[in-house]
């Protein structure tokens, strides 16, 4: 090999390494800065999915408080056969 081969050779070698290391470091930039942004959905969307969370246990217990008070009401109206007294002629 004479020497400017050689020299195309190294440095063809040398700018393909070069461009290399550059898109990776690149595609490393890019990957962090996806994963901040989907932390910070993830974050928000836990936060709003924690305050409907709250919002419904509320009223889910609401209403399980106001079935139970229906139910109770219910049974005093239906309850059990009075046992009165009645003369039987």
């Amino acid at each position: 090999m004479t020497t400017e081969t050689l020299t195309i050779v190294i440095s063809a070698i040398g700018i393909v390494l070069t461009l290399g290391t550059s898109l990776f470091a690149a595609g490393a930039w890019m990957v962090r800065r996806i994963d901040d942004r989907i932390d910070a959905v993830d974050e928000k969307l836990s936060t709003r999915i924690d305050a409907v969370d709250e919002k419904l246990s509320s009223r889910i217990d609401a209403v399980a408080a106001d079935v139970t008070d229906l139910k109770n009401s219910v049974a005093r109206l239906e309850g059990p056969p009075r046992h009165l007294l009645t003369a039987s002629r």
